[in-house]
C-alpha cells in the first residue's frame, strides 16, 4: 500500500514543543526517573471548590445536551460582566463567542479571517502556537524581534516598520508567554497612534494571564484605552490559567465586528459545535465569583518567582528575565556557551530537569521554565541545574581566555 499523502499545510506545522517535552518528562517518570517539570504552562492547583460544585450540580440537572455553538446566553451574560467589570468593555451577546479554550478560539479568529497571504504580526518571543496556526489558516507571520532592552515589548518605531499593505492582524499578549512582561496603559497609548494610521490592521489582543501580575502592576487591555481602537481589537481570554482549570476547555473572545462574531460561529457550527455544556455552568461561577480564589494563586506565584530568581544568582550564565506576570522565567543562557535547545537536552538527559527552549518561542538564547510547581521543586531543580551548568561554564569562561 503506497504512503497517505498528508496536506501541505498540516506538513508545514511543528508539533508543539511544550506538550512534548511535558510528554516526554512523564515517559521517564514512568521509567522510574526522578524528573522535575518546568515545562508545561499549567497551574499546579486544583480547580477551586465552588466552580467544581456548580458544573456537577448542572451535570445532576441534567446539562448534558447540545448547547448553542459558541456558548449558552448565560455563560455569555458572564462573560459580558467580566468584559464590563475589568476593563470598561461593553459587548452584546452577539458579539461573544465561547469555545473549547482560547486556543481554540484563537485559530477560529484565524481561520475566520486570514486569506492566502495575510499577515500576521507577532512580537517575539511569542507564543509558539501563533505562528502555526497562522500558517495552518493561509497566514504570514510577520515577526518583530524584541529582547531585554526593550522588556521584551515592541516599541511604536518596531511596529511602524513591520506592517504592511498586507497586513490583517497584529498579536497583542500582555501578560506574554513565554517572558512574563506586561504592557503598562503608557506603553499602549503609544503604539494606539500607529494602529490609527493603519485602519485596515486588526488587533487581537490575547489576555489569558491578566490575573496573574504581580507587585501591584495591572494587566491593560489595549481596547479599553481609545474607542477607535476597541472597534478594532478582538479580546481574547479563558479559564485555564486564572482559575486553574486548564482541563475544561473554556475560552472565550470579545468580537466588536458582529458580522465577523458570526462567520466565527458559524465556522465553529461545523467544526466543534458547541464547547462542553457543563463545564460552561462552572465557568460562569468561575467568571463571577472566581477572583479571590485566583488572587491567592498569584500571591503564591509571585512568592516562588521571587524564590527562583534568588536561587538562579547560583546558576553561572543564567541571567533570568524579572517578570511582571504569567508564571514564567525566560532566562538568558547566552553564558554558557549553548543555545536554549542544547541547554534543555542537557538538563533533561543529565538534572532531570525538563525545560523547554526558548527556539520555538523565538530565541535560540533563551530557556522558558514555569514555576507553577511547588517551591520544593524549585529548589531541587535550581540545585541540580547549578551542578550541571556551574563546569559548562567555567570551561567556556577558560575558552575565551
Amino acid at each position: 500500500m503506497s504512503p497517505i499523502k498528508l496536506s501541505d499545510r498540516v506538513l508545514a506545522v511543528k508539533p508543539s514543543l511544550t506538550l512534548g517535552i511535558a510528554a516526554k518528562a512523564k515517559a521517564m517518570r514512568a521509567q522510574g526517573l526522578d524528573v522535575i517539570s518546568l515545562s508545561a504552562g499549567e497551574p499546579d492547583f486544583d480547580t477551586p471548590q465552588p466552580i467544581k460544585d456548580a458544573a456537577i450540580q448542572a451535570l445532576q440537572k441534567g446539562a448534558t445536551k447540545y448547547t448553542p455553538e459558541t456558548g449558552t446566553p448565560e455563560i455569555k451574560q458572564a462573560v459580558i460582566r467580566k468584559f464590563k467589570r475589568d476593563q470598561g468593555l461593553t459587548f452584546e451577546p452577539e458579539q461573544v463567542v465561547v469555545g473549547s479554550g482560547a486556543k481554540h478560539v484563537i485559530f477560529n479568529l484565524f481561520y475566520t479571517m486570514l486569506n492566502p497571504g495575510d499577515e500576521v504580526v507577532i512580537p517575539a518571543p511569542f507564543w509558539l502556537s501563533y505562528p502555526e496556526m497562522a500558517t495552518l489558516c493561509g497566514g504570514k507571520s510577520v515577526l518583530i524581534e524584541t529582547t531585554e532592552a526593550t522588556g521584551f515589548k515592541i516599541t511604536p518605531e518596531m511596529l511602524e516598520k513591520a506592517i504592511t499593505p498586507k497586513t490583517k492582524i497584529l498579536i497583542l499578549n500582555s501578560p506574554s508567554n513565554p517572558t512574563g512582561a506586561v504592557y503598562s496603559e503608557n506603553e499602549f497609548r503609544a503604539l494606539i497612534p500607529v494602529l490609527k494610521k493603519n485602519p485596515h490592521v486588526q488587533i487581537l489582543s490575547d489576555e489569558i494571564y491578566e490575573k496573574l501580575c504581580f507587585g501591584g502592576v495591572k494587566a491593560v487591555s489595549i481596547a479599553s484605552l481609545d474607542s477607535e481602537i476597541a472597534s478594532r481589537t478582538i479580546v481574547v481570554n479563558g479559564h485555564s490559567k486564572a482559575y486553574a482549570m486548564t482541563g475544561w476547555r473554556l475560552g472565550y473572545a470579545g468580537i466588536p465586528d458582529k458580522a465577523m462574531a458570526k462567520a466565527f460561529s458559524s465556522f465553529q457550527s461545523h467544526s466543534t459545535s458547541n464547547p462542553n455544556s457543563f463545564a460552561q455552568a462552572g465557568g460562569i461561577t468561575a467568571l463571577d465569583t472566581g477572583d479571590a480564589e485566583a488572587a491567592k494563586m498569584c500571591a503564591v506565584y509571585e512568592k516562588r518567582r521571587d524564590l527562583f530568581i534568588k536561587l538562579l544568582e547560583k546558576v553561572p550564565g543564567f541571567k533570568p528575565f524579572r517578570p511582571d506576570g504569567a508564571f514564567y522565567l525566560f532566562i538568558n543562557v547566552a553564558e554558557t556557551g549553548l543555545t536554549g535547545l542544547q541547554v534543555s537536552d542537557l538538563l533533561l538527559e543529565k538534572a532531570l530537569v525538563a525545560v523547554v527552549p526558548g527556539e520555538p518561542f523565538g530565541s535560540s538564547k533563551h530557556i522558558r521554565v514555569s514555576y507553577a510547581t511547588s517551591e520544593k521543586d524549585i529548589e531541587e531543580a535550581v540545585r541540580r541545574m547549578a551542578v550541571h551548568i556551574s563546569p559548562l561554564r567555567s570551561s567556556s569562561t577558560g575558552a575565551r581566555a
